[in-house]
């Protein structure tokens, strides 16, 4: 029986989507292109490309509408060792990363409500560069506390689907409202235009900033797109669990479409109400949130700076309940459908058997269990914007090599049955692929220690791919 609608998987796109990514990154964002202007076209470019992404995946999804998702989509463009580069290094580090990110942003919100929460709390010292702060451990209750929810049951998933994701729409919609027609200053706003396109960065090292030329631009634009891409991103989950919704080769596409639209719209909406409501430049030695501007808001907090110049000081607390719902919202999706895919790669013999099978409530009770101890391991290990550096890289090489896949399928099934087409095609998507691998291309430049270290975690998955096709003894393809 299909136990979702398509209601419930529009929430799962677009609450995956949102998370705590709108309410912190803006800051960075704006240190590194300088500019109310550049920060808009780096959302508006993020928004872009998840909408020629996500129409794109509608065309695989409508002809594929099978658990697994995008899994499945390059095993039948490419083959089973692609498929599993991609599962390998989506467990390892884009949703595992993903679930950790988000756990540990929760955790710092939660930690504006009770002090002995946050990251300053040492709970042990492991060596002189490496402790656990409580910080840490309350993003892995988290985690845990959403493991439990859905090993009970997909109801119980879908409750907490339907509720904090629609919760948070409606949050983050009011306060656009707010921010712009209500709070917002048209002088403020007006301020922040008058050098609408100044490119500069921000060196923290030196305190002073760069002008950014032609070419600077461009990589600081590539940069930017960290943030704006992970808070866009995640989008794709619903194609995961296509298994359980009802009639899915119409949900879906739909579903993608509906979701990215709203999301994008927001954010974009989002970022003119800090933009009303805040000036862009400011000071790190400021002790107010006008005289710190967007740039440097307190812990790139910039949602609650903006809440602030709404709703006074009890903003603090307000913001911070809001983006605790919308992070644990966010990460039930994740948590909710990421399992489908180590379903399906058990089912291929490449991954630990234990995980073909469903439980006794219906969902795969073990995948649930893996993914909970190494997204604890990855909360422990790392850092937020690490994380999302990490995340990044590997999630928009595989969306490159998927959509590529649209073009193989076409020519390897020109029959098969696509109840939705690729919008655009094949321009739209030569377009996203550019673009995504301008992307990929500057962020080994421009930060190669993520860059290659994400590319480095797909590589090893090579030896893992036949190492385990040798265990299970299985010819490969």
């Amino acid at each position: 029986m299909k136990k979702l609608n398509f209601l419930d998987a529009t929430l799962i796109v677009s609450g995956s989507m949102i998370g705590s990514g709108i309410f912190l990154v803006s800051s960075d964002m704006a240190r590194t292109v300088g500019s109310s202007g550049w920060l808009l076209v780096l959302w508006l470019i993020s928004g872009l490309m998840t909408l020629l992404a996500a129409l794109s995946y509608g065309e695989l999804a409508g002809m594929m509408p099978q658990a697994g998702g995008q899994y499945v989509y390059l095993k039948e463009s490419f083959n089973s060792f692609t498929a599993f580069l991609y599962g390998w290094t989506l467990f390892v580090v884009i949703q595992c990363g993903s679930i950790a990110a988000i756990a540990v942003a929760f955790a710092k919100f939660a930690s504006v409500i009770v002090p002995e929460l946050g990251e300053k709390v040492i709970l042990l010292q492991v060596t002189e560069s490496f402790s656990i702060n409580a910080a840490q451990i309350t993003g892995i209750i988290s985690i845990l506390v959403l493991t439990l929810i859905n090993q009970a049951g997909m109801k119980y998933g879908k409750a907490i689907n339907l509720f904090f994701n629609s919760t948070k729409i409606i949050a983050l919609f009011g306060i656009i409202v707010l921010g712009i027609f209500i709070f917002g200053k048209v002088d403020i706003w007006n301020a922040n235009w008058q050098d609408a396109w100044h490119a500069t960065q921000y060196d923290a090292k030196t305190g002073t900033y760069v002008e950014l030329g032609f070419i600077a631009l461009m990589s600081a634009i590539g940069v930017g797109l960290v943030g704006s891409l992970f808070s866009s991103d995640a989008w794709n989950n619903v194609t995961f669990i296509a298994g359980d919704i009802e009639n899915p080769k119409k949900n879906i596409p739909m579903s993608l479409l509906t979701g990215t639209v709203i999301v994008c719209l927001l954010y974009i909406l989002a970022n003119v109400a800090y933009l009303f409501l805040l000036p862009i430049h400011g000071s790190p030695t400021a002790t107010d949130v006008m005289g710190q501007g967007i740039k440097f808001a307190a812990q790139d907090r910039v949602g609650v700076a903006a809440a602030m110049q709404i709703f006074g000081q009890p903003a603090v607390i307000i913001m911070a309940v809001l983006i605790m719902i919308s992070t644990f919202g966010c990460n039930n999706g994740i948590v909710l459908s990421s399992v489908r895919v180590y379903q399906e790669m058990a089912r291929d013999g490449l991954f630990f058997d234990k995980m073909k099978e469903d439980n006794k409530n219906g969902v795969p009770g073990f995948a649930l269990w893996v993914q909970f101890i190494w997204a604890s391991v990855l909360c422990l290990s790392g850092k937020y914007g690490d994380l999302l550096d990490y995340v990044m890289f590997a999630v928009i090489l595989f969306y490159i090599l998927t959509i590529i896949g649209i073009f193989i399928l076409r020519k390897k099934m020109p029959d098969a049955e696509r109840p939705y087409k690729a919008f655009g095609y094949p321009i739209m998507q030569i377009i996203y692929i550019i673009l995504a691998s301008l992307f990929c291309i500057n962020l080994i430049y421009a930060k190669p220690v993520f860059g290659i270290g994400s590319l480095s975690i797909v590589v090893l998955g090579i030896p893992v791919y036949y190492i385990w096709k040798a265990m299970k003894k299985t010819p490969t393809t």
